[in-house]
């Protein structure tokens, strides 16, 4: 996770009604608190503790404090492959692995996806837009929960091409 979607998710609580996010990856934890006198933002990553006090968290957030957790957390995180392609969004909504709750997934991890084939939906004004591939390769991780706001632009699978 990088500086720019430590952000992006700030900006989102900052705007919905959430009031606590907390993500648990193997190598950090990262929890982000919104109330109505301060938001607390707390990274750990390897037993390392921060937790900076922001007072009413502004749309954009760009503190030393959280580059510095962030670098932190990047040093501790793996290196991604810089032969591994990310298919992105092309639009703001909501994002759906499958056609229906009842339906199998489009893809999954490991699986082969050509050129053209479908790898999600991203509801946008009550309209189901399929998202389609536009490289060949297998599928390596997926990279935004079922069912979860999207941004435009935001990388949505990691494919290989090889």
């Amino acid at each position: 996770m990088d500086l720019k979607d430590i952000q992006a998710l700030i900006r989102f609580i900052s705007t919905s009604g959430v009031d606590e996010v907390s993500i648990e990856r193997k190598d950090f934890k990262l929890n982000i608190k919104k109330n109505a006198k301060s938001a607390d933002v707390v990274v750990s990553s390897q037993q390392v503790h921060y937790a900076p006090a922001v007072p009413n968290v502004p749309a954009r957030v760009e503190t030393v404090a959280v580059q510095d957790a962030v670098k932190t957390i990047a040093e501790a995180e793996p290196a991604v492959s810089s032969k591994l392609i990310e298919i992105k969004s092309p639009m703001i909504g909501t994002f759906y692995r499958s056609s229906g709750p009842d339906k199998g997934l489009f893809v999954n991890v490991g699986d082969d996806v050509n050129t053209g084939d479908t790898v999600c939906i991203i509801e946008a004004m009550k309209l189901f837009n399929e998202i389609e591939s536009e490289i060949k390769g297998k599928i390596v991780k997926v990279l935004v929960d079922n069912a979860t706001p999207v941004e435009y632009d935001q990388p949505l699978f990691l494919v290989d091409p090889s």
